[in-house]
């Protein structure tokens, strides 16, 4: 893998965050707004654009020393595409939190199945396509901060 370059103050840095959309999806311009915004809110972003698969997830994440990987998707496609995402995390040895926002499943779903879903998969974190970056930066700050990071079930 060719050398990752940091974006962001990396001095003083709250956290280092690799993100990126997950799979066939193309839906770059809301990574881009969330990567500013956490840029501007003190963390050092690690963007790695669209159609990123598991593996480069986690090769960034090991390669950078993450505290997190942010993954978006917007295609409906999250359900196939992120199975099995914590337990290769887990055989790497990446002890790392895991978020996942945007349009995550096609058709009409309540948000609170969807959430269980995800996190039966070991995502740390989900979120609706309407969730207020204020929410997620307030939860990277408190996440990035614990010792151990715990999974919510």
């Amino acid at each position: 893998m060719e050398k990752l370059e940091l974006m962001g103050n990396t001095k003083d840095t709250k956290g280092t965050l690799v993100t990126g959309i997950i799979g066939e999806d193309v839906h770059i311009i809301g990574i881009r707004i969330v990567e500013h915004a956490l840029r501007n809110a003190g963390f050092k972003i690690v963007p790695l654009g669209a159609q990123v698969s598991q593996e480069e997830f986690i090769e960034a994440a090991i390669e950078t020393n993450a505290d997190a990987i942010l993954i978006s998707s917007l295609c409906g496609h999250a359900n196939i595409l992120i199975p099995g995402l914590r337990e290769k995390c887990d055989e790497a040895g990446l002890d790392i939190l895991l978020y996942l926002g945007g349009q995550l499943v096609i058709g009409e779903s309540k948000w609170e199945d969807v959430e269980t879903m995800f996190k039966d998969m070991g995502i740390d974190r989900v979120y609706p396509p309407d969730v207020q970056l204020s929410k997620v930066i307030e939860d990277l700050e408190a996440d990035c901060k614990r010792e151990r990071r715990p999974r919510e079930n």
